[in-house]
């Protein structure tokens, strides 16, 4: 039995943000949870799925986020409880039907949970969710700490209930992805039963149908639920002041800000000088407890991740309490206190503090941090950003860039999100000129394609992986073949969604349970839509080289290349090798080949390395996974490759 599933009310548990989240649903009695992939949200739903014949839980790994949104409202109009989970860019994926479930209100109680990733660690952005609470009028929730991430999870659904509609409980990545202590609670014993009621009075919200018509009577619905989460929010528990009664400073915070403020205030010893207001529920803001804090001093510090969201909504709830509470002095992102984009951390905070309250302070001395700096540079060694050992995509670019270059059109590939994103990078031969959200590359390939008319004869072609091929680059195939672009789509199939941890997708045989599920098969999709397809694995040089010169040769149409290689880490590959690899020194010319180190120069697998003292080529034996693939790239010969028997 997995430790989420601990049933002893009153033990402490070591969680990852994310396992408590899960938790606090478990806890809830939740019976439906649906997302998609995305770090830092993955292991939401993972965690789930270790335990659903215990709890009597259907968890799905959708195909994407708005079908996820999708299945977690149905289980919600049947009466269940149920959560949907993403990252920021999956909230923009489901926005269309979110608005719509908004206006129409829910029935068993659901929530969103995006997780944002300030400072970008795993994201080519730091986009916001928390701007949807607000566009969708619905509640928002922020846990500040891990054990906050369960209880506030829990109180979600019970607020869902308790209003009639959907809860965003927001989660960051230094939240989703630390850890921390948490005690548990009781788990529900009680198995739902689920029942959709449709035949009641149309305007019924718990008999009638779901829609969010009529408008101005859904609207005005909607107005009276946010100001029932305001009256609940007045009273909240996981809104909490502490300090002095009339601090000299009030620093209103929200998230994981909460403990950077407060190891910042503690540093530097102002614990009876600075308020310390840490805000749960952040949108709609409860008035009359801002009123009752915000009163209490002249000066206002906001800290929080990313943009000025809060700060921004503070200061109109001032301006409106003015009367009330006088005119405040106000600090934060807006004046250029603290950056507006990136993380925050305690010394960014302290750096602050010390402005406003004109301290000194030095967290090292300056010879200290120069003699840190000047040891690191020489003893850390520079990492590029670059493919696994064994990665399949490195294969796929190595061939996709050589076969435009020996096309000599100035051709160019249109890419989006996933492993192969690092194809803009040395990694991947920058092969990819264009890179915006899932299933853009095809989709703006498309466009490019059909801009002959205007004199552009440049060959176009677009890359995808085989779980964004199910998420967003159907549509955008559909787009291409409908209107006769010329294009070519390459699927990088490399069975699994890999870059958030092997998740199944539609193409594969199993389901987020483990249980056996019929599979989609990518070709018959790509040829059923109209498209000439051919399949190669990319490990095979020559013959995924032809197969795309055939394809660009043909200026008619979309044509589809499926290159299939399973990914060098996934469960079912890792630790089995095809080929053990070696390098014969004598016929490594190193330096002096004409190639002039191509391998460890231009390919720059980090299973080949090169050894400086032997002036030679050379196999990492600790990290390389014997693809073979380095042999068929050595013009000298000298790689070896000998099949694993």
């Amino acid at each position: 039995m997995t430790r989420i599933a601990d049933d002893h009310k009153g033990t402490s548990h070591l969680l990852m943000g994310n396992e408590a989240i899960a938790r606090g649903a478990l806890e809830a009695g939740v019976s439906v949870a649906a997302g998609y992939p995305g770090t830092p949200s993955s292991e939401i739903i993972s965690t789930l799925a270790k335990v659903p014949k215990e709890h009597n839980l259907y968890v799905e790994w959708s195909t994407n986020e708005k079908v996820a949104m999708e299945v977690a409202a149905a289980a919600s109009f049947a009466g269940l409880r149920s959560m949907c989970v993403l990252k920021q860019n999956g909230v923009n994926v489901a926005a269309d039907f979110l608005l719509h479930l908004s206006g129409s209100g829910t029935r068993g109680g659901i929530i969103i949970v995006p997780c944002d990733d300030p400072g970008a660690l795993s994201s080519i952005n730091e986009g916001e969710s928390r701007h949807f609470a607000r566009l969708l009028e619905i509640p928002l929730l922020e846990p500040g700490n891990f054990q906050e991430a369960k209880d506030m999870t829990k109180w979600a659904f019970e607020l869902s209930e308790e209003i009639r509609n959907l809860v965003m409980v927001r989660s960051v990545t230094r939240l989703s992805h630390a850890s921390g202590n948490v005690i548990f609670g009781e788990l529900p014993k009680e198995a739902p039963r689920a029942f959709f009621k449709h035949d009641g009075f149309i305007l019924d919200p718990m008999e009638g149908i779901v829609v969010s018509v009529p408008v101005s009577y859904r609207h005005g619905q909607q107005h009276e639920k946010l100001k029932k989460s305001i009256e609940i929010f007045e009273t909240s528990p996981f809104n909490i002041y502490t300090g002095p009664d009339n601090p000299e400073l009030l620093i209103i915070t929200a998230s994981v800000c909460d403990l950077y403020t407060r190891e910042a205030v503690h540093i530097l010893g102002l614990q009876d000088r600075v308020g310390v207001l840490k805000l749960g529920t952040t949108w709609p803001l409860p008035p009359k407890l801002m009123e009752k804090v915000m009163g209490r001093t002249d000066k206002i510090l906001i800290i929080e991740e990313v943009i000025p969201f809060l700060e921004e909504n503070v200061k109109i709830l001032a301006s409106e309490l003015a009367p009330k509470i006088g005119i405040k002095t106000f600090f934060g992102k807006r004046d250029g206190s603290l950056p507006m984009a990136g993380e925050l951390n305690p010394d960014l905070i302290i750096s602050v503090l010390v402005k406003i309250f004109s301290m000194r302070y030095e967290s090292m001395p300056s010879s200290y941090a120069e003699k840190a700096e000047t040891y690191a540079l020489k003893a850390a060694p520079a990492r590029d950003l670059t493919f696994c050992p064994g990665c399949p995509h490195r294969a796929s670019f190595w061939s996709i860039h050589n076969v435009l270059k020996m096309d000599n059109q100035e051709g160019f590939v249109c890419g989006d999100i996933g492993c192969y994103s690092l194809a803009t990078l040395p990694t991947g031969f920058m092969s990819l000129k264009t890179m915006h959200s899932m299933g853009s590359g095809t989709g703006v390939a498309s466009g490019f394609g059909k801009l002959d008319q205007f004199g552009m004869e440049q060959p176009i072609l677009s890359v995808c992986g085989d779980s964004t091929f199910f998420h967003s680059v159907m549509p955008a195939l559909v787009n291409a073949v409908h209107h006769k672009s010329n294009i070519t789509v390459v699927v990088l199939d490399n069975s699994g969604t890999a870059m958030t941890g092997f998740q199944p997708h539609p193409g594969l045989k199993v389901d987020a349970r483990g249980n056996e599920a019929p599979n989609i098969d990518i070709q018959a999709v790509c040829e059923a839509i109209g498209a000439k397809v051919k399949t190669s694995d990319p490990f095979d040089f020559d013959g995924t080289q032809k197969a795309l010169f055939d394809l660009l040769e043909d200026k008619e149409g979309v044509k589809v290349l499926i290159l299939k290689q399973i990914c060098a880490l996934s469960p079912e590959k890792k630790e089995k090798k095809m080929f053990e690899m070696s390098v014969n020194i004598e016929e490594c010319l190193g330096q002096s080949c004409g190639c002039n180190r191509l391998c460890t120069r231009i390919f720059r697998c980090p299973g080949l390395v090169w050894d400086k003292d032997n002036q030679t080529a050379r196999i990492d034996e600790a990290i390389c996974t014997g693809c073979g693939v380095c042999a068929n790239i050595c013009p000298s010969g000298a790689i070896k490759k000998e099949e694993v028997a």
